[in-house]
């Protein structure tokens, strides 16, 4: 058994902590935890341009479907409408996105990355790209595409089914 006196020589050491051996076994600890670190090497590399990942993924999606309404970018991004709204809105006042009420449809609301926008998501693209190899990187290229496939496999095997949970509901 290791004493207060070893951990003081040996630094690397850590007393046992029975919390943490508890949570290090669940898988929403630790992917809450990995999602702060890949935010936290995102900030350090973006800091300049004060976006955040998700205001870069609604610019991204904006950037290939242009004119979408906010259920349809809620929709692409797994986001509710008050978060998606919310989103939109800051980034309207940063003038990266422009809002208009939809023609065909009064009651809803099409969004398109400006110019602005388009120019801070391509100055972005080797911090982005460098954010997400960062993420990983103490994984081997093995593990780096396996994990993505675990990933994957996950995030598409609960939202088939919440899909399908909600067509039972609405049925």
């Amino acid at each position: 058994m290791v004493g207060s006196a070893d951990v003081a020589k040996h630094p690397i050491l850590e007393p046992f902590n029975p919390l943490r051996q508890v949570m290090w076994r669940r898988p929403g600890f630790l992917i809450r935890r990995l999602t702060q670190i890949g935010q936290a090497i995102f900030f350090d590399l973006c800091k300049s341009e004060s976006i955040t990942p998700l205001q870069v993924g609604m610019l991204t999606a904006l950037s290939m479907n242009p004119w979408l309404d906010q259920k349809a970018i809620g929709r692409e991004l797994s986001l509710d409408r008050t978060t998606t709204a919310e989103v939109l809105k800051r980034l309207g006042d940063k003038g990266l996105v422009e809002t208009r009420v939809n023609p065909d449809d009064r009651r809803s609301r099409l969004s398109v990355i400006t110019t602005d926008g388009l120019n801070l998501i391509n100055d972005l693209q080797e911090s982005i790209h460098r954010s997400q190899e960062l993420l990983i990187e103490p994984l081997s290229p093995e593990d780096r595409a396996e994990f993505m496939r675990l990933l994957a496999q996950l995030v598409d095997a609960h939202e088939k089914k919440e899909k399908m949970e909600k067509e039972i509901g609405a049925g």
